[in-house]
């Protein structure tokens, strides 16, 4: 293959972004920390599942013009430090070859570095062993050969097998990896975008993957998005989540998954599609479940039918707690600040102390940079101050102040504990950037700490960890792990009240009791009687216990 076009570009991106789909939860598994909230594989997903759509949408015969669809969906849709720089991997691509009609192999393996080169720009602080690693050693392979091969296909096989090599050394490059035996989730979630690529060069197929439990990840998540704060009940377009299984028959349609999932994209969004040889399970969000219903009969026999009707189920389960979202939405803010939590608790914390609006997420859930942009746009606000509350979700925010046209930046909280001193430091008086110096100097001066389980088996710091075992959490960094919930938080909390410490405050989530909050503030009067605590029922998930010690 001598040149490439916008349409079978756009057939390659289909094909990358199926197979990183297939294989997310693999990746996801291959987060370093046991902790229940490792979901690069998720964020990737979802990045460019975005970007596909967008790309399947305006694909076309010119290569530059699909290109920028792609990078315009992965931009917007983009969570996660690796969705982030995967956005910034094909924003790179997608500017380099945004007047092209069609690409030689040359041309490819230029934008690919150029690619490159824009994701290492965008990254502060560029790790080694990581995502990065893996786009830089694959494009570095692509423009050895740029000179010499004009065949698209030998020339991205090459690219491919130096990118599963780089993928193999991480764990040479970050101890981290090496210590646990793993190697780089973003790096592994790349290689399955480029190989999902090149067998669509080839016209080869992936393995397909069985129907599991994987479908019911992603349904969560799909659904976890549309039930952000910031959707009105009115604004759920599709309103029927519709869910059903079809066995196939002969005799019947015969099944081809890709022209499956175009024709029913037609009838409603958030369409996930997983088969195998004798079945397909359908997830859609759709106005007319019946007419979906119908479709999926000219395959085989339906099963497993589910229709549930969303508007019903958003006005009762945010309800209130919506009412007062958009009590704050109606409101227009001349200064805002927009952050991110989860847990109706500490959202309401957050807001007590300032905050303008909170988006429901960060743990298990990072919010696209779309997201964010959505969240600042509803409130009207002329300046915007961004505090991302977790550190995975800290270049999404970066990237969604570029994106607003309004005055924005960031102070890169990476926990709750860091958004709330950030917080109470904000002088509505003061300029944007003054803010976010004083804010930011502000989170210097808290400690965090957190509890939660161990997701697997595992060892790291130097503490040994066993699957569904609590852990205690300081800075970012595993310092205890046990079986008992109260010896590991009582340990962790003897690593962060010392005897400068002022005032503790504990955030007990949704499985802690507030009399065994309560018997923790006692224990952490014993360990300094100087100390003020104060107790609030953060009713988070996944982390029994958020400490802020300051």
């Amino acid at each position: 293959m001598k040149s490439l076009n916008g349409v079978k570009f756009a057939e390659m991106v289909q094909m990358g972004s199926h197979h990183l789909y297939q294989n997310a939860d693999y990746v996801d598994a291959l987060n370093v920390f046991p902790v229940p909230d490792g979901d690069t594989g998720t964020n990737m997903n979802l990045s460019m599942t975005s970007g596909a759509k967008e790309t399947e949408a305006h694909a076309q015969e010119h290569i530059g013009k699909t290109a920028s669809a792609l990078s315009k969906g992965l931009l917007m849709g983009a969570r996660g430090n690796s969705g982030v720089i995967l956005s910034q991997l094909f924003r790179g691509f997608g500017k380099f070859i945004a007047d092209e009609q069609e690409l030689s192999a040359k041309k490819l393996a230029h934008a690919l570095q150029h690619g490159v080169e824009t994701a290492y720009k965008a990254v502060m602080k560029p790790v080694e062993g990581t995502i990065l690693t893996v786009a830089k050693d694959a494009a570095a392979k692509g423009m050895s050969l740029a000179d010499s091969e004009e065949d698209i296909i030998v020339l991205f096989e090459a690219i491919v097998t130096e990118s599963k090599a780089s993928l193999e050394r991480t764990p040479d490059l970050l101890p981290v990896l090496k210590e646990v035996g793993v190697v780089d989730s973003g790096g592994q979630g790349l290689v399955y975008v480029y190989e999902g690529f090149l067998a669509s060069l080839k016209g080869e197929a992936l393995p397909e993957k069985h129907v599991d439990n994987s479908m019911d990840e992603l349904v969560s998540a799909e659904h976890h998005k549309n039930i952000a704060g910031f959707m009105n009940t009115e604004d759920i377009e599709f309103g029927y989540c519709t869910e059903f299984m079809v066995k196939f028959e002969d005799g019947k349609r015969s099944f081809n998954e890709a022209a499956f999932r175009t024709d029913l994209s037609a009838y409603g969004d958030s369409l996930l599609v997983i088969s195998d040889d004798e079945i397909a399970k359908i997830h859609i969000h759709s106005e007319e479940p019946g007419k979906v219903l119908t479709y999926g009969q000219e395959y085989g026999s339906l099963i497993s039918m589910k229709i549930e009707n969303m508007r019903q189920q958003h006005t009762d389960i945010v309800g209130e707690g919506h009412k007062k979202t958009a009590a704050v939405e109606e409101a227009k803010h001349p200064y805002a600040i927009v952050t991110v939590a989860m847990g109706e608790g500490v959202a309401e914390l957050l807001r007590s102390i300032g905050a303008s609006y909170v988006i429901e997420g960060g743990q298990t859930m990072n919010p696209s940079t779309e997201d964010i942009v959505n969240a600042v746009r509803s409130i009207g606000a002329e300046r915007v101050l961004i505090l991302p509350n977790n550190k995975n979700i800290i270049m999404a925010a970066e990237q969604a102040a570029e994106l607003l046209d309004i005055e924005a930046a960031v102070v890169p909280t990476k926990d709750v504990p860091q958004g709330m001193s950030a917080l109470l430091a904000f002088n509505p008086e003061a300029a944007v950037a003054d803010n976010q110096q004083a804010m930011g100097d502000a989170i210097k001066h808290v400690k965090s700490g957190s509890v939660t389980f161990a997701v697997r088996d595992t060892s790291i710091d130097g503490v040994s960890i066993k699957k569904d075992d609590f852990m205690g959490i300081s800075e970012g960094k595993i310092v205890v792990s046990d079986e008992s919930l109260e010896k590991v938080t009582e340990e962790l909390c003897k690593k962060l009240v010392d005897a400068d410490a002022e005032i503790v405050t504990i955030l007990f989530g949704e499985d802690v009791s507030e009399a065994d909050a309560e018997k923790l503030g006692a224990f952490i009067e014993s360990l300094n009687g100087d100390v003020e605590v104060e107790i609030h029922n953060g009713k988070q998930p996944l982390y029994p216990y958020i400490l802020a010690v300051e």
